[in-house]
């Protein structure tokens, strides 16, 4: 029989939910691996690893998202900032991604650990047959002992299939390989209510749920200026993980003994909803969705209440180009999206049937419902989960997705 996992205040002030992880995803920002001009920091990045091979050792698996590909390509090419243009990223990518997976090798290979390189894009996660390959590869790496290191891959991804931050892309990854803690490592010890630089401002050590977060005020990108991420991307990606089961912890690299330790550092986000389905967690979190379709009231209240799969004479529009098998978003009577699902229709079946015919739009074990705080009038707008459907044409969409997404 399994002992129980003491509380916090058993533990002398420990925090149960990462001392019982096996499985923690690390993501580690631009600003804490590089210098002020660019270029990696080797004592920051052994100092990253000592922490993480220490935890390693005790048994417990590490899965490293690291930033750093870009910013580590500046100085090489003689760059004083971050390009602003697509190609300028992708070129200083190119030149840093090597060095950034050279420098973690060598720190690495002092405690006799290897390391894997994993290159993703948003197309990787946002279609199911390259979801499923993406979690046995990185399931094999680390059945074999090694870390994977996971980077966005900024040297082909265009600006249509970003993840935009590695923020998103580590709250994903948590849920791709089915860890049991995501930490955030960021140059700021933890989230603020304020500006922490304003004086009276205070770190909230721990969040139960979107209600914390109503008087919070977010900032953009750090003043490194080497990083895309913020403060409102880290939430975000923790209501991400913590909806699936999956608790954060975010605080600053320099805290990142305390953070896999146990104690008390930083912020805690505490889960707020069960893990879920793989087949769900990436309905709701990684596919692209391929059109939208609007609801009558009724049909809506009927999706909330959980009452079976949703029939066409609930719908009252239909957008896009999808075809059956294919993600979309479910819209209310004013456009707000409240669900997201696989259509069992295709767009042109669909359209001729919306409003009065009983086929299933929408299979109720294929569908998720977005948190209900998330829909809340008065959550602020920052939070809120911004959804763009990007309706293709029927002849690009045939072009560029032929089969679906392979569910």
């Amino acid at each position: 029989m399994t002992r129980p996992v003491p509380t916090a205040a058993e533990n002398g002030g420990l925090r149960p939910d990462v001392l019982r992880a096996r499985r923690i995803v690390v993501k580690v920002g631009s600003s804490s691996l590089t210098t002020a001009v660019g270029g990696l920091d080797s004592d920051r990045v052994d100092a990253l690893v000592d922490v993480l091979s220490r935890t390693r050792s005790g048994g417990t698996e590490i899965v490293l998202v690291s930033s750093g590909a870009i910013a580590a390509g500046l100085a090489p090419l003689g760059l004083d900032e971050r390009p602003a243009d697509l190609a300028g990223q992708q070129a200083a990518a190119c030149v840093g991604q090597g060095l950034l997976v050279a420098r973690y090798t060598a720190s690495f290979a002092r405690y006799g650990l290897r390391v894997g390189q994993v290159l993703l894009t948003a197309d990787d996660i946002g279609r199911r047959a390259q979801y499923r390959n993406a979690y046995r590869a990185l399931s094999k790496v680390l059945s074999m002992g090694a870390v994977p290191v996971v980077n966005e891959n900024d040297t082909v991804a265009t600006s249509e299939i970003r993840f935009g931050d590695n923020d998103r892309l580590a709250a994903l990854v948590s849920h791709l390989v089915r860890a049991d803690l995501l930490v955030l490592l960021s140059d700021i010890d933890g989230l603020y209510d304020g500006d922490p630089r304003r004086p009276g401002a205070r770190r909230l050590t721990d969040v139960h749920g979107q209600q914390d977060l109503a008087s919070v005020e977010l900032g953009g990108a750090g003043t490194s200026g080497v990083g895309t991420g913020g403060m409102k991307t880290k939430v975000e990606a923790a209501r991400i993980a913590t909806g699936a089961g999956v608790p954060v912890v975010l605080t600053a690299a320099r805290h990142a003994a305390d953070a896999l330790a146990g104690r008390e550092t930083g912020t805690l986000f505490h889960r707020t909803g069960d893990r879920n389905s793989d087949h769900l967690l990436w309905l709701e979190h990684a596919s692209s969705p391929r059109g939208t379709v609007q609801l009558t009231a009724d049909a809506v209240h009927a999706l909330v209440q959980g009452r079976g799969a949703l029939p066409a004479t609930g719908v009252t529009r239909v957008a896009g180009q999808f075809v059956a098998g294919d993600p979309v978003e479910l819209l209310d009577e004013e456009g707000h999206v409240v669900a997201r699902g696989l259509a069992s229709l295709a767009f042109q079946e669909l359209s001729m049937l919306r409003g009065r015919s009983g086929r299933e739009v929408v299979h109720q074990d294929d569908l998720v419902l977005l948190p209900p705080a998330a829909r809340a009038a008065g959550l602020p707008a920052q939070l809120r989960r911004a959804v763009n459907v990007r309706v293709l044409p029927a002849r690009e969409f045939a072009s560029r997705d032929a089969g679906g997404p392979g569910i």
